[in-house]
């Protein structure tokens, strides 16, 4: 029998590369942990082989993964660094079913596509270009590694996922893929996030990242050049004067984080403006929710959750408009251009004083976060799976 091939009436095996979600708390990470527990809840249409590289010991959570009697998952020996050298840098070709076992397809979930063997059909997700658009925001090693792996995964695939119609475009604008091989697959929004009322949470989420009792604009997002918090520091200095707010940003560490710390100091803001490290998923809610407005400047995005899980909690948000920000907000955010730095200061100080325009921003929130549920994207792609898998 070919390898990887399903025995005669039994369920299509899909295998899932799941080490984001073990090893990244946001970002990726937190797109695959949704899409899977969303896939594996829906039905046992598939039987699912997960796997991850080895997690390190400070940070793995795969306990977060969906378990059930068509579930497996497997971590591999090595790390994802090692994975990576063998598979991409070294380009051995040893194939993936050592770690999935045999599977009829094959879905990545992040950018890359390892060796896989036999011809079963190949899903790969590109979350968005920004090592294009913005090489400058990323180590030199990373680019090269991207600029070479990336296309090379993408032309091997059956198919391709994008976040948004942004990132689609950009496949095929930027590297001429065809429009049929890319289906967009939006991401959704967790049950979880809901308005958090309880002054109790609320403060008690407020200690834990020592926020104290202060009014304050909200921002997440890993801290790097890309997602232009020093516009945002700049812009924000007038409204410190006219108002008691602060601004609070969550969001790990990310390349050339220091030129964003070094924006608080030139702008004399150290007591206004608060970076508080990675913030827990179970502790999003009450940040959203005790927050007077998510402002969310990023000049690049495939998609942007954050701005969904303020929605849904009732905040308003205020946002660039640039790349996939638009698309997911629709009308239900304020956007600005994300170079404008005097047009972000006047709708900050908008955002917290005009009551009206909050009202209308949290209704239009409410509606537009539910338009997209992790249950809707896991039924989408069931069908993709089930498309690629008619069509092997």
């Amino acid at each position: 029998m070919e390898a990887g091939r399903k025995q005669r009436n039994s369920r299509p095996r899909v295998g899932i590369d799941v080490t984001a979600a073990v090893t990244q708390g946001g970002g990726i990470g937190r797109y695959t942990r949704e899409l899977v527990r969303a896939l594996a809840v829906q039905s046992d249409e598939f039987r699912y082989h997960l796997f991850s590289a080895k997690a390190a010991p400070q940070m793995p959570v795969s306990d977060s993964l969906p378990n059930g009697p068509h579930i497996t998952y497997r971590e591999a020996p090595l790390s994802h660094r090692w994975l990576y050298r063998l598979w991409y840098r070294l380009q051995i070709p040893a194939p993936v079913q050592l770690l999935t076992g045999a599977i009829d397809l094959f879905h990545s979930p992040d950018f890359v596509l390892p060796p896989v063997a036999g011809s079963i059909p190949t899903l790969l997700t590109v979350h968005d270009l920004s090592f294009v658009h913005y090489p400058s925001t990323f180590t030199p090693a990373l680019i090269r590694f991207l600029e070479e792996v990336v296309p090379r995964s993408i032309k091997r695939a059956t198919h391709v996922l994008a976040d948004s119609q942004a990132t689609k475009r950009d496949l095929t604008d930027i590297w001429s893929v065809t429009a049929e091989k890319v289906t967009v697959l939006h991401s959704g929004v967790s049950d979880q996030f809901r308005p958090v009322v309880e002054a109790e949470k609320l403060d008690a989420v407020r200690r834990h990242y020592g926020i104290g009792p202060v009014p304050y604009l909200f921002s997440i997002s890993t801290i790097q050049p890309r997602k232009n918090y020093q516009m945002l520091i700049r812009a924000f200095r007038p409204v410190s004067q006219q108002t008691p707010h602060s601004l609070i940003i969550a969001g790990g560490e990310g390349w050339l984080a220091d030129q964003v710390y070094a924006e608080v100091e030139a702008q004399d803001l150290e007591e206004r403006v608060r970076f508080i490290g990675f913030a827990r998923d179970e502790d999003l809610p009450a940040l959203y929710s005790g927050a007077d407005g998510l402002v969310f400047p990023s000049l690049y995005e495939g998609f942007g959750i954050p701005l969904l899980e303020a929605m849904a909690c009732g905040t308003p948000v205020l946002a660039a408009d640039a790349s996939s920000l638009p698309e997911v907000a629709g009308d239900a955010a304020m956007l600005r251009a994300a170079d404008r730095q005097d047009l972000w200061t006047t709708a900050m100080i908008k955002l917290i004083e005009d009551e009206g325009l909050r009202k209308r921003l949290v209704e239009a929130g409410f509606r537009r976060a539910a338009h997209f549920s992790w249950s809707r994207a896991a039924t989408q792609l069931r069908s993709i799976y089930r498309d690629l898998l008619a069509s092997d």
